[in-house]
């Protein structure tokens, strides 16, 4: 289990200090104008924060596991994990706060 956290955080690190951000479902596939609308720093420091988390919580879980000697909580810890991360990520990542904003001078020829 705590293989998962290390991939998590492995995966947080990756995206946002070496700039992987092929390994963002979906961004890849983007044309280069697509990926001009959103704020990809913004976004990799989003999955940085939240795969962090994640991964805190399935290494707390392992650890509170190992020492009250209940094998399950570290299941508990994964689940937890996943289904609070998981929407989060999502709704936050495609949230317009991560898009970016219209130049003014291109608004005003289109509105003319």
């Amino acid at each position: 289990m705590i293989a998962v956290a290390l991939l998590f955080f492995a995966l947080g690190f990756l995206i946002k200090y070496r700039k992987m951000y092929f390994l963002i479902s979906g961004y890849n596939t983007m044309s280069a104008e697509e990926k001009s609308k959103y704020d990809i720093e913004g976004i990799a420091n989003l999955f940085w924060h939240a795969m962090f988390g994640m991964a805190l919580i399935i290494a707390t879980g392992v650890i509170l596991a190992y020492f009250l000697e209940q094998e399950k909580l570290e299941v508990y810890a994964l689940i937890l994990a996943l289904v609070a991360g998981l929407p989060y990520l999502i709704i936050k990542s495609n949230a317009e706060k991560y898009k970016q904003k219209k130049n003014p001078k291109e608004q005003e020829g289109r509105d003319t």
